[in-house]
């Protein structure tokens, strides 16, 4: 495979006879360039005029290359043979050079020019372009290519400023102007010397000659170093060189609308500059663009009502780094109700409009700061997340958009800040993160409870006065707060209830259980240690529930042996572990009030153990208060209780039990094997904001 370099167009701000003498005096030895070890004139010649001038030398440079490769090769150096060509009339230098070692198995070609710049005749152009093309090399074929690359691109800098360098010892030494070349008089003609005639700029468009449109307007395929430097970043040669040539590719042969510099480097970026994957990238990105008319998005997409009412993301000022901040209040919005009032296509076409406003205000952000922003951050709060965020479409919905936006933003997203992450994260990340690039996924940090508040967390990345109200900052934030969409905006009819929509989680660290009437669902954790950590966290799906947690130090008899490791329960199992004979204060007493838990709603709390024994977590149906013997029932009661008897409730749980130290620790890392949400205090049950979201369907 052939190795090619191309050079963005570099400049120096001194006139072109100036930059030639210093160019000259890396002849016939250059100490500034170590590997540059001589080099000797074979043949020169001169135009009649003098107005053109050819050198032809043989160049001897050392090679940084192991001594087994160059015992193996049998050489200690390699000689090149470079022709240059200075035309004084047009102001050219046209440098060719390749090698004559090792000719035969290795094919070295490099071409640089120097000419006058198009805007500024005071100023002088560098170009250069380089191919390696390895044939054979003793088996050691991909060594070389390695070597010889690494030491090119390292020279290529180096001889920038070796120029730069002479060109200061000239000005040191009183030499800041040399003459142009004129033509040598005529016969029996003075020798006047005339300035160089400057033609003024309003004048060239009666300049027809494509030779002087080419000298005034350079092609578009031309890339500044200054330029990108100042709108793209800090480059390595070899980078600027995938840029460059995959941008002459694009205008060559893409019909259409180029995209810009930054778009370009984002899919090169995305790709490792490997050239040939980053451009099959882009080609298909700009043939998605053209089918759904991507680039009029932001002129022709006017979010519907609901969105701004319901949607509860939004931009809000910058990061400490001058990067575009969008906040996305997740755990708040109601994605099932979005996606059924809305559809899956809308949603898209929003966050669509989001990146593309994202890379509008980047563009701004980089004419502001005086510095490169090519990528934006996102701030998550997931405070009210809970597992029905996980409806199977709504998390359809989401991985087909985390798809399109992979696929076509490639290095869009510069950081990604998740807060208030609750225990039902990881199961949500297990889903989504196969989905989302290894590079974009190293941008992810995490902060679960109140985590994000100290050093470390949101004040590293985001200034003070910036942070939104609703995270503890001064900031007022604009960002809706979401809600329930009201199921009379409904497109589409109510899904009936399957298996298929709980399957997703019930197959991670949460477990499924029934309760029936007068036949409660229990489970036991047996603590050997007085102070441990109990954590629990569930979702009612179905019916109404009172929670409750008993400690007894009697080990709980029952046929179910699968009672004490839920993880091997069945889904909808039922499993009774107080036996009816107990008596409450006798053999067993209670640790937690009742807590009566409606339907759609997520419960998270914990409880420090007092002492070793058998803790039992129940979960018992809650029904109408018994009737006093003394009166009639009334007729709601009744109703009630055989609407409650009519059906059984259903939960997901999930429980955990914890060191007292480990429980209390900082867990503001953004390692999920070690992710633990923060309660808000050691005996408390919080029931989560907003809880009745996203209900199944």
């Amino acid at each position: 495979m052939v190795q090619k370099y191309q050079s963005p167009v570099r400049v120096y701000k001194y006139p072109f006879e100036l930059v030639m003498a210093a160019y000259e005096k890396r002849f016939p030895t250059c100490p500034e360039i170590p590997v540059f070890l001589g080099s000797e004139i074979l043949h020169e010649s001169r135009s009649d005029d003098g107005a053109i001038h050819i050198i032809e030398r043989s160049c001897k440079l050392n090679v940084d290359a192991p001594r087994l490769l160059k015992k193996i090769a049998g050489v200690e150096y390699v000689f090149f043979i470079q022709k240059n060509t200075v035309n004084w009339k047009e102001r050219t230098l046209r440098i060719e050079a390749h090698n004559e070692t090792f000719a035969n198995r290795v094919v070295v070609l490099e071409t640089c020019s120097y000419s006058v710049h198009p805007e500024n005749e005071e100023w002088t152009c560098f170009e250069q372009s380089a191919s390696l093309d390895i044939k054979s090399f003793f088996g050691f074929e991909s060594t070389v290519e390695k070597i010889a690359m690494k030491q090119y691109t390292s020279n290529i800098k180096r001889g920038k400023e070796v120029i730069e360098h002479y060109l200061k010892e000239l000005i040191s030494q009183g030499i800041t102007f040399i003459p142009r070349w004129t033509p040598p008089p005529v016969c029996g003609q003075k020798d006047e010397r005339t300035p160089a005639v400057v033609i003024p700029q309003t004048a060239l468009v009666l300049l027809i000659s494509s030779e002087l449109l080419f000298f005034f307007f350079p092609p578009a395929d031309k890339l500044d170093a200054d330029y990108i430097e100042r709108y793209l970043g800090q480059l390595t040669p070899m980078q600027e060189s995938c840029l460059i040539r995959l941008r002459q590719w694009l205008q060559e042969t893409h019909k259409g609308k180029i995209p810009k510099d930054e778009h370009i480097l984002r899919f090169l970026r995305a790709r490792d500059f490997n050239i040939d994957k980053a451009r099959e990238m882009l080609c298909q990105s700009l043939s998605w663009r053209k089918q759904y008319q991507v680039d009029y998005i932001l002129q022709s997409w006017r979010p519907p009502a609901l969105l701004d009412e319901y949607y509860t993301g939004g931009w809000h000022y910058q990061d400490k780094d001058g990067r575009p901040l969008y906040i996305l209040r997740l755990g708040q919005m109601d994605t099932k109700g979005l996606v059924k009032a809305l559809g899956e296509e809308s949603l898209l076409r929003h966050v669509l409009s989001i990146n593309e406003e994202g890379q509008k205000r980047c563009e701004e952000n980089t004419n502001t700061f005086g510095r490169p922003i090519t990528s934006w951050t996102c701030l998550v709060d997931l405070e009210g997340l809970n597992m029905r965020h996980l409806w199977r479409p709504g998390v359809k919905a989401l991985l087909r958009i985390i798809e399109v936006v992979e696929d076509n933003y490639p290095e869009t997203l510069g950081r990604l800040l998740i807060v208030r992450a609750p225990r039902v994260f990881p199961v949500l990340w297990t889903l989504v993160s196969p989905f989302i690039n290894e590079n974009t996924r190293q941008k992810f940090l995490i902060y679960s409870g109140n985590n994000y508040q100290g050093p470390g967390g949101l004040v590293d990345y985001v200034d003070k006065d910036v942070i939104p109200d609703f995270l503890g900052g001064d900031c007022m934030c604009t960002v809706p707060e979401g809600g329930l969409v009201p199921k009379s905006l409904y497109q589409t009819e109510e899904e009936p209830e399957n298996s298929d929509h709980i399957r997703l989680w019930t197959e991670t660290i949460y477990h499924s259980a029934s309760v029936l009437r007068g036949a409660p669902h229990e489970i036991v954790v047996e603590i050997l240690e007085g102070e441990s950590v109990i954590t629990w966290d569930f979702d009612i799906l179905k019916g109404d529930v009172v929670f409750s947690l008993f400690h007894s130090k009697r080990a709980p008899e029952t046929n179910h042996k699968e009672a004490t490791l839920p993880s091997t329960s069945a889904a909808g199992d039922n499993v009774q572990l107080i036996d009816k004979t107990w008596v409450l204060g006798v053999d067993y007493s209670r640790m937690e009030s009742p807590l009566v838990c409606r339907e759609g709603e997520s419960i998270q709390g914990s409880h420090v153990t007092r002492w070793p024994g058998f803790y039992i977590l129940q979960w018992k149906m809650h029904g109408p208060l018994p009737c006093s013997s003394t009166s009639l029932p009334r007729v709601d009661d009744v109703l009630a209780s055989l609407q409650v008897s009519s059906h059984k409730c259903k939960l997901i749980y999930y429980y955990e039990v914890l060191a007292s130290k480990d429980f209390s620790r900082s867990s503001s890392n953004s390692s999920l094997q070690s992710f633990k949400p923060v309660p808000c205090c050691s005996t408390c049950v919080k029931r989560v904001r907003n809880s009745r979201l996203l209900q199944l369907g």
